[in-house]
């Protein structure tokens, strides 16, 4: 089977990462790495003589030979680029959140739809071992009717100058959220927030109400003396809370709950049901390598994406909402 060739926009931050495990895969062509910082191109072109690098992302874009690219630069970049991507009859795997409006996502998954390109969004926590086998207990109905999701993920952070907190850190929530609900089954959206030493929140509450029920709610923030990455996922099954600072034991699975016959008057209501606590044995996979080989997979047509540009479509779509609830001070319909 031919090797799929793939190209690297952003070589900063993430575009590194991306770099090293593209060009581990099997079946994969590292073809192409793009920067405008000449430092950068020079020093990855040492580091990968077989590569080739530009400043100007036509070069990469020109090349008829290219099959796929991967976009690793800030979200006010991701829509120009990953259209111009698309245009040139690429597959394209974009950096979160997918784009800065939802217009521009609807529009980029018609385009993909249109050139019959796959459209991937870097949700990464979606490819965590830990993420995926709370997807798959949530699949088997192990925690039965969901109640409630709830997530804390605050630190001591770097306050950014051109988003809130919820854009920054609560993507990665919802990504979890998004792993055992479909988000397009919340029907209101309340943020609260503050701003102390910029514009933008740095200390931000998300609350999502869902069609059957269910609610969650996540708090993020730039302004924690710790740093906490925890969530607690509660059924009338079973419980489960999951701890991505652990090392090891990430996920406890807590069969607890209450026991309740609707159909029967109980004087004894509430039951307390306590049984026994599981941790499952989680594989140790870099999440990116089982991303980078996810996108090759669903490239070569084996597999369907886990996190879709219609999956990206509806997390940008959820954050504006919760741009919207925040500026008008009150919970706004999502109109899904």
């Amino acid at each position: 089977m031919k090797p799929v060739s793939v190209g690297i926009v952003g070589l900063g931050y993430w575009g590194p990462n991306w770099l090293r495990n593209f060009a581990a895969q099997e079946g994969c062509t590292l073809a192409w790495g793009c920067d405008l910082n000449v430092e950068r191109v020079t020093k990855f072109s040492r580091q990968y003589p077989a590569t080739r690098f530009t400043k100007n992302v036509t070069d990469m874009f020109g090349d008829k030979s290219l099959d796929a690219v991967v976009i690793a630069t800030p979200t006010s970049s991701h829509f120009p680029l990953a259209k111009a991507a698309l245009e040139a009859g690429k597959h394209v795997l974009v950096e979160k959140p997918m784009t800065g409006t939802s217009k521009e996502a609807e529009e980029l998954v018609a385009l993909a739809k249109k050139q019959g390109k796959q459209l991937l969004v870097d949700h990464t926590f979606a490819y965590t071992p830990a993420v995926q086998a709370i997807a798959t207990m949530s699949h088997e109905k192990k925690f039965g009717d969901l109640l409630y999701f709830d997530s804390a993920r605050i630190n001591l952070g770097l306050i950014q100058k051109d988003t809130n907190v919820l854009w920054d850190l609560a993507i990665h929530d919802l990504t979890i959220l998004a792993a055992i609900a479909d988000l397009a089954d919340v029907t209101e959206v309340l943020a609260i927030g503050s701003a102390h030493y910029g514009t933008h929140i740095e200390d931000g509450h998300l609350h999502l109400s869902f069609k059957n029920g269910f609610a969650a709610h996540i708090h993020a923030s730039w302004l924690s003396p710790v740093k906490i990455r925890k969530t607690v996922i509660a059924g009338r099954k079973a419980m489960i809370t999951y701890d991505d600072l652990e090392p090891s034991e990430k996920i406890r699975l807590y069969d607890k709950g209450i026991e309740h016959d609707t159909s029967k008057p109980d004087p004894f209501f509430p039951k307390y049901r306590s049984g026994d606590v599981l941790i499952p044995a989680l594989p140790m996979k870099e999440a990116l390598a089982t991303e980078a080989k996810h996108f090759l997979e669903c490239i070569r047509g084996k597999e369907k994406p886990i996190v879709s540009g219609e999956d990206g479509l509806k997390m940008v779509r959820i954050l504006e909402l919760a741009n919207e609830s925040l500026e008008q001070k009150k919970a706004v319909k999502t109109g899904f």
